[in-house]
């Protein structure tokens, strides 16, 4: 596989006693990382989903929670057994916000219709939270290849974009919808959330493609399978959130050097032309009316209903500032709700269709503040990072650089994706657990970024440790 230089020798440099020996293999490098197996959810093969709010529990259930369990008392044991390590203090206050923010569904779970609900899934969240910790806390001291974690993130992906595709002819209906309105469409069902792996798999590819990170032809042809997927979900919201994303990394990528913004240029104005005359030869209407599904100005006002759920979550919320309870309160509250008041059908009323909105419904107001803080600190630090250049002489900056960089564009589609999804607000959903492998690769990575400049230019920093970390 052909690779640039830099990435080739990234294992081989030393920096702050971290030494790199080679390409870790893809098990190995779960064993040694283990916080990426939560990112396969694990995978559930069940025809649909369950309310835990009704006390309905399958053996998934447990193997669910089992999955969760494991790693984190892993987690555990490690932080335990490790010698004090003092992590730089923009990082700190992050997983502060992190712990407050958990505390605030733990006290949720008082006045939740189902307190043990909200208790457990509360305790699910802490589990997930010092998985983050534990991994931040490792590499802190011994740095992986931060563009392999993006890779590895993709193999997860790729996993179970590759569950969904086998599930195809065996159980279609587990994994494929047909609606009137957008016709056949990929969602993975309980295995996973099509809409949401297949960007994240064309994003990582788009990225590595432009920046040479690896085979060009491995990553176009990735790149193809995660276009393709996110097409064939017929998600609108995923759509857009790609489209954003890619022209981000590209905008990116065409600073790098005049070439590459006279490409840039020159093939943004090829594609307005072949707009242009797409729109010509087949018509405006047509081709809205494809992106659009075939809905109604009513449902496009409405985002196809959403605008009503997330009204009566702000319309509670201020009469009950607390919020509903974590996870069970929104679903049983607004069950009840339109089961007496409304008369439609309960089917897809297991969240507020928004990440932002379930937050606000499972906490109220503060957990609402508390995560806006929480993730703008994050994309802050991130951005912090990713402006500097990328001539750096060290290998392994420039590795930390291309992981923030990237993962910096996987946020914004998290975040814009989020607007219309609540698989990443709540765990025992593979989503939840992939926007926080993402958080904790841009906080890995930012310290060890952080902690080598700091090295570089000052005698003996203050808030760096330089006492042993984790022994393997």
């Amino acid at each position: 596989m052909k690779q640039s230089a830099w990435f080739r020798d990234s294992y081989r440099h030393e920096v702050l006693g971290a030494q790199h020996t080679g390409y870790l293999s893809r098990l190995k490098f779960l064993t040694r990382y283990p916080i990426f197996l939560l990112g396969f959810g694990p995978p559930i093969f069940r025809s649909q989903a369950i309310d835990a709010t009704s006390g309905v529990i399958d053996y998934w259930s447990f193997l669910q929670v089992g999955w969760l369990s494991l790693i984190a008392f892993r987690a555990i044991n490690r932080l335990v057994s490790a010698q004090p390590i003092l992590i730089p203090k923009q990082i700190r206050s992050i997983l502060w916000l992190a712990f407050s923010l958990g505390l605030l569904f733990l006290a949720s779970a008082a006045y939740s219709p189902s307190h043990v609900v909200s208790a457990a899934y509360s305790v699910l969240y802490f589990l997930t939270l010092i998985c983050v910790t534990e991994f931040i806390v490792d590499v802190y001291r011994k740095p992986p290849n931060w563009v392999e974690c993006l890779f590895q993130l993709r193999h997860v992906t790729l996993f179970l974009l590759a569950l969904v595709v086998l599930l195809i002819p065996i159980h279609p209906q587990s994994v494929m919808t047909v609606t009137t309105v957008a016709g056949v469409r990929l969602t993975g069902g309980t295995v996973t959330s099509a809409p949401l792996i297949c960007p994240i798999i064309a994003i990582i590819s788009a990225y590595s493609f432009l920046h040479s990170l690896e085979s060009r032809g491995s990553a176009f042809l990735f790149f193809l399978v995660g276009l393709g997927g996110t097409l064939a979900t017929w998600a609108r919201g995923s759509e857009i959130a790609l489209f954003i994303c890619l022209s981000l990394v590209v905008m990116a990528w065409a600073r790098t050097n005049q070439r590459t913004a006279s490409a840039v240029i020159s093939g943004a104005m090829a594609f307005m032309a072949l707009a242009v005359l797409a729109a010509g030869a087949i018509g405006g209407g047509r081709i809205w009316n494809t992106f659009n599904k075939g809905q109604s100005v009513a449902g496009i006002e409405s985002a196809s209903g959403r605008t009503e759920i997330w009204a009566f979550v702000v319309k509670s919320c201020l009469a009950h500032p607390q919020g509903m309870g974590y996870v069970a309160g929104f679903r049983i509250v607004f069950r009840q709700y339109f089961s007496l008041k409304s008369g439609q059908t309960l089917s897809q009323l297991g969240s507020a269709h928004n990440t932002f909105v379930d937050v606000l419904a499972g906490a109220g107001w503060l957990a609402l503040g508390i995560y806006l803080i929480m993730m703008v600190k994050i994309v802050k630090l991130a951005w912090r990072f990713a402006k500097r250049q990328s001539g750096l002489a060290s290998t392994l900056d420039r590795s930390s650089l291309h992981g923030i960089r990237c993962s910096l564009v996987l946020l914004v589609f998290c975040f814009t994706y989020g607007m219309g999804a609540t698989e990443l607000s709540a765990p025992l959903r593979a989503g939840f657990y992939i926007l926080y492998i993402i958080i904790a690769i841009v906080l890995g990575a930012s310290a060890n970024m952080l902690t080598a400049s700091r090295a570089n230019n000052l005698p003996a920093p203050r808030d760096i440790s330089v006492s042993r970390g984790i022994e393997l």
